[in-house]
């Protein structure tokens, strides 16, 4: 189950701005939004696996994206204190705990290929490429290992069903940032970086 309990919806030019500034990039790729914070800035969004940049592709296998500073620089702080380590000892010493990771990954792969076209596979196949589509969350082929909290994360706010991520909600101060310091209203005042 979704834990925001709020539905994706199609990125609108405020939030295409926002997004370059808290990426310090245009935002590429990017399908939809699926979780904004309080104060109706995106938090995560929904991206495709293959960016086309003139004749050239690149792939993104994050399906989701952690776009909000403020949790960014949180779950970092979980990670540097040993987190990744700490959930993969976790997923290794508790069988339903790995089981429940492992539907995570499978569900993201799943959603991942729904978003591919045709041609796309196609695309995948001719470059020698297709493995990255099967892969879990953050591009892992390994379903008992943890890339990154940030994508768990992600992956949890966006969709649910993510222990791991729901772990990492649970270890942050806040979902959101403070009312008086809210980060990405400064993204609105900025030039604009660019878009998809």
């Amino acid at each position: 189950m979704r834990p925001s309990g709020e539905m994706d919806r199609n990125p609108t030019e405020r939030d295409l701005t926002v997004l370059a500034w808290q990426l310090g990039r245009p935002a590429r790729g990017v399908v939809a939004v699926a979780v904004t914070c309080p104060y109706g800035f995106p938090q995560v969004t929904v991206n495709r696996l293959l960016l086309q940049r003139d004749r050239r592709f690149d792939l993104f296998p994050n399906l989701f994206w952690l776009s909000c500073p403020y949790l960014v620089q949180e779950v970092g702080h979980l990670e540097a204190a040993g987190g990744v380590r700490r959930a993969e000892r976790k997923i290794r010493e508790d069988p339903s705990y790995a089981a429940l990771y492992m539907q995570a990954h499978r569900a993201y792969r799943d959603e991942r290929r729904r978003l591919l076209a045709a041609d796309d596979e196609a695309f995948l196949r001719s470059v020698g490429a297709e493995a990255v589509a099967d892969s879990g969350i953050g591009g892992l082929h390994n379903f008992r290992r943890v890339k990154c909290l940030h994508a768990q994360l992600a992956h949890f706010l966006a969709r649910g069903g993510n222990p791991v991520g729901e772990e990492v909600a649970a270890l942050v101060c806040s979902l959101a940032c403070r009312p008086d310091d809210v980060r990405c209203r400064a993204g609105l005042h900025c030039p604009r970086v660019g878009v998809q």
